[in-house]
């Protein structure tokens, strides 16, 4: 094998970090492998292996949408750490709504997008933030209207934002760092903050947890290697632990948003948080994001999400990363 390629979402992930150190590039160029980002191939191809994972080579962090997508359809994928970073979900008005609380959701026109792609996350996202919104009131989707809004070519939340303020719709579900900047040039207001709720099945969605998968063949023929890539995702996320400003700078670079949105977005401890693990409360969380797509027709099949799951990597990655450290000290 000469060739690694890997694929992220433009969102906080451990592996952006890595590849911005140029620590993936250093790890396996001795043994003559270059790593490649697959945001470099070209866009129809990128686009269809990153949601499709069918290419033997590739490591992905990315949404779970996409990655349990891939799986239900038969790709051989693995399950092979979680990530779990808020990135500020929530449920925005007009300036001029009496909408504050999730129980005013009943009966109102929430935005849900529509988009023409493979797997539409845009889609699976929205219904699962304003369920999520709308558990915290005992409530579900059906107490609530669904008005479908196609998406815009012109960015993020801007077709959904647009159809608020044309009074279209009642509510729109955002997140992250270029749903800050959307929000302040709409002129829109958080409702419902879902970060602030304390149950966080309440913030299940696409991106959390948020899985890095590895084709079940690369698993197979070359384990030293999966080893090795996850090693250098776990150095990269001790390393953002205490470089806040780096770390600033690379989501900003990562996500496309300025600084104000990156700040409105991510918490200060977010470089504490970009661990990875498989731990019995992530994979149970996963799983309730998996009945849920599976419920809402997202899903050719049902996924076993702890059969999906390989973590023997992720142990020897850990041992790995000891033995270095225990070198360099």
């Amino acid at each position: 094998m000469d060739e690694l390629w890997f694929t992220r979402c433009p969102v906080p992930t451990a592996t952006g970090i890595a590849a911005d150190r140029g620590r993936l590039a250093r790890e396996f160029a001795p043994d003559g492998i270059t790593v490649r980002s697959l945001q470099d191939a070209p866009a129809a191809v990128a686009a269809d292996h990153h949601y499709t994972h069918a290419l033997d080579g590739l490591f992905r962090e990315g949404g779970n949408v996409p990655a349990l997508w891939a799986r239900s359809r038969g790709e051989a994928t693995r399950l092979i750490g979680l990530t779990w970073i808020e990135e500020r979900q929530s449920v925005l008005v007009r300036a001029d709504s009496e909408l504050r609380e999730p129980a005013q959701l009943r009966g109102r026109r929430l935005a849900v997008p529509v988009h023409g792609i493979a797997i539409d996350f845009w889609r699976a996202m929205a219904l699962a933030g304003f369920s999520g919104a709308l558990s915290l009131a005992g409530l579900t989707l059906a107490d609530a209207e669904l008005v479908e809004v196609p998406g815009s070519p012109r960015g993020q939340w801007e077709g959904e934002l647009e159809a608020l303020r044309e009074g279209r719709v009642d509510a729109v579900y955002v997140k992250g760092a270029l749903a800050v900047e959307a929000a302040q040039r709409f002129g829109a207001v958080v409702a419902i903050d879902l970060d602030a709720a304390e149950d966080r099945r309440a913030r299940v969605n696409n991106g959390t947890p948020r899985p890095i998968t590895v084709h079940q063949r690369l698993l197979d023929d070359r384990p030293d290697l999966v080893v090795r890539f996850l090693t250098v995702l776990l150095e990269a996320a001790d390393w953002a632990r205490d470089q806040p400003e780096e770390l600033a700078r690379i989501l900003g670079a990562e996500t496309g948003a300025g600084s104000v949105g990156v700040a409105g977005a991510y918490r200060p401890d977010t470089g504490r948080n970009l661990g990875l693990d498989l731990s019995e409360e992530r994979l149970e969380l996963l799983a309730r994001q998996e009945r849920f797509l599976h419920a809402q027709g997202f899903l050719a099949a049902p996924v076993a999400v702890r059969d999906w799951a390989a973590p023997e990597p992720l142990r020897q990655a850990r041992a790995l990363l000891a033995e270095r450290a225990a070198v360099i000290g």
